[in-house]
């Protein structure tokens, strides 16, 4: 029994209900229970999604190093993966800036910077089933783990090359 009840038992209303007011609990003085979130990175994710799906096999092993290689040299904490397309063909490692969300590409092929309007559609990697799942959103955040960008994105601007005209005979 706690003091306040054994008093209560006793008859004593007085001191009962004086010991278990929180009045007479001394204030916590331990740690902050409360801790700032902390920026987790989803490195190993993006490590995995392209190890075991986006380049699996020995066929693109060089590739597949030279990514991982590039993201151990980055100090970023979130990476992302640029698909070409819905059918999550493997184009780009991007690293996105938390504050004004945009998109720099570490390593592969496409735009050097996007933004988010430039953002067609957006993937989480799911782990244990070794695939990418389209999340029906528009909005970036530090859940996106790929996504992609309207085809007309995708279309080089360079001048055209002259044609040779032909020798006449």
């Amino acid at each position: 029994l706690s003091p306040g009840r054994l008093a209560a038992q006793n008859g004593d209303w007085e001191n009962a209900s004086t010991i278990s007011s929180p009045a007479s609990i001394p204030e916590y003085t331990g740690p902050k229970l409360y801790k700032e979130p902390s920026f987790k990175s989803n490195k190993f994710i993006i490590h995995n999604a392209i190890s075991r799906c986006c380049l699996a096999g020995k066929v693109n092993e060089p590739q597949k190093n030279k990514i991982v290689e590039e993201m151990e040299k980055s100090s970023a904490n979130h990476f992302l993966i640029l698909f070409r397309d819905a059918s999550c063909q493997f184009r780009a490692v991007y690293t996105m800036n938390p504050e004004t969300e945009e998109m720099v590409r570490l390593i592969g092929f496409g735009p050097r910077v996007i933004n988010p309007t430039m953002v067609e559609s957006i993937y989480k990697y799911s782990s244990d089933r070794k695939q990418f799942t389209a999340i029906p959103s528009k909005t970036m955040s530090m859940s996106v783990d790929a996504f992609t960008i309207p085809s007309h994105l995708w279309e080089r601007k360079r001048p055209g090359t002259p044609k040779k005209l032909g020798t006449p005979k």
